[in-house]
Parts: C-alpha cells; sequence; structure tokens
C-alpha cells in the first residue's frame, strides 16, 4: 500500500457523518416504535416480551418528559407541554393496555407522528 492509501483508509475511518441530537433520538424512538410493533404481533404467544418492549416505550417516554421539564430546555414552551403530556399518556395508556382495557395502537401512532416530525424537522 502506498502512503497515500493507508491517509485516505485512515482518515475515511473518522470521517463519518457527525449525529446530532435529533438524529439520536430518532433512532432511539425508531428502534423502540419498532420493537413495540414486532412485539404486538406477538402479544398472544410472548406476552413478556410484549410487557418488556411496552416497558421500554414508557421509559422512552419517561426520558423524554424528563428533558422538556428541564428549564435549559431550548424547545418551546407549548412544545415541551404537548410532550410532556403524550409522556403522561403513554404511562397511563399503558397501564391500561396492562390491564386489557386498551390496545397498543394509539402508543404507535405516538411514536410515528412524533418520528415525522423529528423527519420534517431535519429535512427544513
Amino acid at each position: 500500500m502506498t502512503p497515500q492509501s493507508l491517509a485516505h483508509r485512515a482518515y475515511a475511518q473518522t470521517a463519518a457523518p457527525a449525529r446530532t441530537p435529533r438524529d439520536t433520538e430518532y433512532e432511539a424512538i425508531s428502534k423502540i416504535t419498532h420493537r413495540l410493533k414486532a412485539a404486538a404481533t406477538r402479544q398472544k404467544t410472548d406476552f413478556g416480551g410484549f410487557v418488556q418492549a411496552l416497558h421500554e416505550n414508557r421509559r422512552l417516554w419517561t426520558v423524554l418528559a424528563s428533558g422538556v421539564a428541564d428549564s435549559d430546555n431550548a424547545l418551546p414552551n407549548e412544545l415541551r407541554a404537548r410532550i410532556f403530556y403524550l409522556a403522561e399518556f403513554t404511562e397511563q395508556h399503558s397501564s391500561q393496555i396492562l390491564g386489557n382495557k386498551a390496545t397498543v395502537e394509539p402508543l404507535l401512532e405516538i411514536n410515528m407522528a412524533v418520528l415525522r416530525g423529528l423527519r420534517q424537522m431535519g429535512a427544513s
């Protein structure tokens, strides 16, 4: 190998695109939503896996609520309030799901709407 090809190889490995906080949020929400959707299809045969996925989704929304409750959060107050409300809804609705009083679809719809919003903000 030539010195040029070695240099190119070394720099190419570190030249990965920088990830923004929005990218990280999108990826986390996307993964958890995918797991929850997949677990919902197996709910009757793998209830434990479904409960775990539901718990991960609850934890996600707890983290999001903590983030918007922080006084240093730069999001507009109205958006922060909406996210906090969705976190509360997710907590309550998850309990209803576990009590066989509701379905998982509203949680999946909420997550997908957030993903669409994050994607649109990234395209701006």
